[in-house]
């Protein structure tokens, strides 16, 4: 016995042949619209669309063409989003399975940010003064040269090259430390 997925070509209903029509027609434009009321949540996007189109399969008659039944299956995705939501908005933050993982997620954030800094601090006080104090202006403090230039009672050209020789002797020093730094990704400059 030869079995047909819905929607597949060599499906011998009509309507699981409209279904395929539709998905190909609709699927990537539904899709695009969820993920952006999800705010990028692309598997819940994946579920979204997948229900939509079930709904779809289930409801409606699919030989009309998929150009009739995008404004529908555009409401019931956001339909499907909206209770979600609500859903989620009703629950007891104890049972919420995500609100852990997310805390967790947080201060794992937060450590790796104070191991980042304690590292970056180090391989700091591995560049020469001059060096330092050019990134010290420009990074930390936010000036951009003109106004480091004039802190640091030095000409603009050369704290940007202070600057540029800090960067590469903090990305060695970082190196030397087991911190991977990647050469073809500029660090941010120095405004100028």
């Amino acid at each position: 016995m030869k079995w047909s997925v819905i929607g597949s070509a060599n499906a011998p209903d009509e309507q699981e042949r409209a279904m395929r029509a539709l998905y190909e027609e609709q699927a990537d434009h539904l899709y695009s619209y969820v993920v952006r009321l999800l705010g990028g949540d692309r598997h819940r996007a994946e579920d979204i669309v997948q229900e939509t189109l079930l709904r779809c399969w289930r409801r409606q008659d699919l030989r009309v063409g998929g150009q009739l039944l995008r404004p529908w299956l555009f409401r019931v995705a956001r339909n499907l989003v909206i209770d979600g939501h609500r859903k989620r908005l009703a629950r007891p933050h104890e049972i919420d399975g995500d609100g852990w993982l997310r805390e967790l997620s947080d201060e794992a954030d937060e450590i790796e940010d104070l191991l980042s800094s304690v590292v970056v601090g180090e391989a700091m006080k591995a560049l020469a003064p001059s060096h330092r104090e050019a990134l010290y202006e420009t990074y930390f403090v936010g000036r951009t040269t003109r106004e480091a230039a004039v802190a640091l009672g030095v000409p603009q050209g050369t704290v940007k090259s202070r600057v540029y020789y800090a960067l590469r002797a903090l990305r060695l020093a970082l190196e030397e430390r087991g911190v991977a730094t990647h050469a073809s990704r500029p660090v941010r400059a120095a405004r100028a």
